[in-house]
């Protein structure tokens, strides 16, 4: 039932309508658009569906002048206010209501089928929603009825927070992308280069010197003449200088100069 204070929605209009007067359902098997007289409608006007609260209504007017002609409450869909017929998609039976609370029952049509499907969908999506308000209200009497949790503190009941001493996490440890590891180079470790082959002082070879030395020693034997060796210079020269400047031995002399002794 509507309350006062609601507004009333315009849910569909469908400009063309036929109205047709129908004989009383005679069994249980419903009605029939093939007992109508079709090609003959009663009336023909315009059909305005509205909503005023959870009730729907189906107004048929007058399509100039916009008077009532006669209007259906629907309550429910499907129900007793709207039903189907078994022959035909476009046409229905409709329980109108005056005033004074007397009803009758007509038959309605559309020209097209799709007028036809617009009227239904637009009684079925009224009542869902009216389905889905009545769940609102049914789930919030339930909430309201049933014990409440009670969340606050009792009288002399303390709660402790601690904030900012959680457990500290080690790091994990970086793994080697690599089977093996590799060792680090040793403390003040140097790696010496190679010589450049560019450098032109080379060292004299040891065994030309011995060489050397040992043909003075066999000279200084056989001769009297005292082979002064410069105390400032050592056997193996300089190393910065290259083999040639190493002096040359010592020229013998002929065994029949008189320079010789006899022994």
């Amino acid at each position: 039932m509507t309350t006062e204070g609601e507004y009333e929605s315009v849910l569909c209009v469908k400009p063309d309508v036929n109205v047709y007067r129908i004989p009383p359902r005679a069994t249980n098997r419903g009605y029939r658009a093939a007992d109508w007289k079709l090609d003959a409608p009663d009336w023909t006007g315009r059909m305005r569906i509205t909503a005023k609260g959870k009730v729907a209504y189906i107004k048929l007017e007058d399509k100039v002048s916009g008077e009532l002609f006669a209007q259906a409450p629907v309550q429910e869909y499907p129900g007793i206010a709207v039903e189907t017929v078994n022959d035909s998609s476009r046409y229905f039976v409709l329980r109108i209501q005056d005033d004074n609370g007397r009803s009758a029952f007509i038959g309605v049509g559309f020209g097209d089928r799709g007028d036809a499907f617009d009227f239904n969908v637009a009684l079925q999506d009224h009542f869902k929603w009216v389905k889905q308000e009545n769940e609102i209200i049914k789930n919030a009497q339930a909430a309201d009825s049933g014990p409440k949790l009670d969340l606050g503190f009792k009288e002399g009941q303390t709660i402790t927070l601690n904030i900012g001493q959680g457990k500290k996490r080690d790091k994990p440890r970086p793994q080697s992308s690599g089977g093996l590891g590799l060792l680090p180079p040793p403390p003040g470790g140097k790696i010496a280069l190679p010589p450049s082959s560019s450098n032109h002082n080379t060292v004299p070879p040891t065994v030309g010197v011995t060489q050397i030395g040992c043909l003075l020693e066999l000279d200084s034997s056989n001769s009297n003449t005292v082979v002064q060796s410069n105390p400032s210079s050592d056997l193996w020269g300089d190393f910065s200088a290259p083999a040639s400047s190493v002096p040359p031995p010592a020229p013998r002399q002929d065994p029949t100069s008189g320079n010789w002794v006899q022994f």
